[in-house]
């Protein structure tokens, strides 16, 4: 049966709910002299094949040809006059969006000066509303298909973490100097977004850094350099790190014996701790000498197994793209490989 609204509302719209179509799905059949209700903080858009149409404030309106004209205009001769007509009506909310939160779902890397590439992660909170409602509308849910309140968030916390990553690459601050930085950040952050809210028919009103911070394993891996970094050779460092990684790779085996197993692991980690400081000091070098064609590497004898040993390939991976030794696009390929399985040991 052909439903007819001679009375189109949204009056039980949540306050948190950006948008509420009238119909739920498909078309509404809209006669000439049916009644629009609008509520103090909502603005209504017709919408029809894709575009954002005739826009009305808050008040009542009776739909006349005179104050629907691009909806008429579409229909054309398909009109002729006679209703009713399809169409179909969104509710906007027009009041402000306050506390949302937004944060990183993954790490994001960050070339360090002093670290080389560091992962890390992020959280604030940020207030917005739609400044118009028809670009809104037009953009948001006629251009993306976006309509659930959840939905739209979600793909705003994806412009913020977005934007957030070429703002840290843009000013170059290390690890160690981004919490002084964060209002600064959160300035420069707002100035970088406006314009991109703007053209989706939103006003972002504010928005927080509240924390930048590094994961657990990248900041266990900054204390281990520290500790080591007193005695400035590289080589211990990466022996020190390779024996901490066979070493547990050795207990959790459990099968040598406990005293055994962590000596065969510990002398095991210096060997191959010895071989990758080699390797890395080979690159710094070669960096300064012209270039040779290079050798084929031998791959890895075994493929990483423990949270141990997994975290030590990444730390590995840093370093190496640190010295030029890989290209970004392997390093971001091989990262995200063990980060997931990292995960998958959580």
């Amino acid at each position: 049966m052909v439903r007819i609204f001679d009375i189109i509302q949204a009056p039980d719209m949540p306050s948190d709910q950006l948008v509420a179509r009238v119909p739920e799905v498909g078309w509404g059949d809209i006669r000439l002299g049916s009644q629009l209700i609008v509520g103090e903080s909502q603005h209504a858009v017709f919408f029809r094949d894709g575009k954002a149409l005739d826009t009305f404030g808050p008040g009542r309106h009776t739909l006349t040809t005179a104050n629907i004209p691009l909806l008429i205009n579409l229909l054309g001769l398909a009109f002729n006059g006679e209703s009713p007509f399809k169409a179909s009506v969104y509710f906007v909310n027009m009041i402000d969006m306050l506390d949302q939160k937004w944060g990183t779902s993954q790490p994001i890397a960050l070339r360090d000066t002093d670290l080389g590439m560091v992962r890390l992660r992020a959280f604030g909170a940020y207030a917005f509303k739609v400044a118009d409602a028809q670009r809104f509308v037009a953009q948001i849910v006629g251009q993306r298909g976006l309509y659930s309140t959840n939905e739209i968030t979600n793909w705003l916390r994806g412009q913020i973490v977005a934007a957030l990553t070429d703002l840290l690459g843009e000013t170059g601050a290390g690890l160690f100097d981004l919490p002084r930085l964060i209002d600064e950040l959160s300035v420069a952050l707002k100035a970088k977004l406006s314009d991109n809210f703007e053209q989706v028919g939103l006003q972002l009103k504010q928005i927080f850094i509240e924390s930048i911070s590094a994961p657990e394993e990248t900041l266990k891996a900054i204390d281990e350099r520290a500790a080591m970094g007193a005695i400035g050779d590289m080589q211990k460092y990466m022996q020190f790190k390779a024996a901490l990684a066979m070493g547990d790779a050795a207990k959790a085996s459990g099968s040598g014996g406990g005293a055994m197993g962590e000596g065969l692991g510990l002398g095991a980690g210096i060997g191959l701790g010895a071989g990758m400081a080699g390797m890395i000091s080979q690159a710094m070098a070669g960096a300064q000498q012209p270039q040779q064609p290079q050798q084929p590497q031998q791959s890895a004898p075994a493929t990483p197994a423990t949270r141990a040993e997994i975290q030590a390939m990444l730390d590995n991976l840093d370093m190496r793209l640190a010295n030029g030794e890989i290209s970004e696009s392997l390093y971001e390929k091989l990262t995200a490989k063990w980060q997931k399985r990292l995960e998958e040991m959580d």
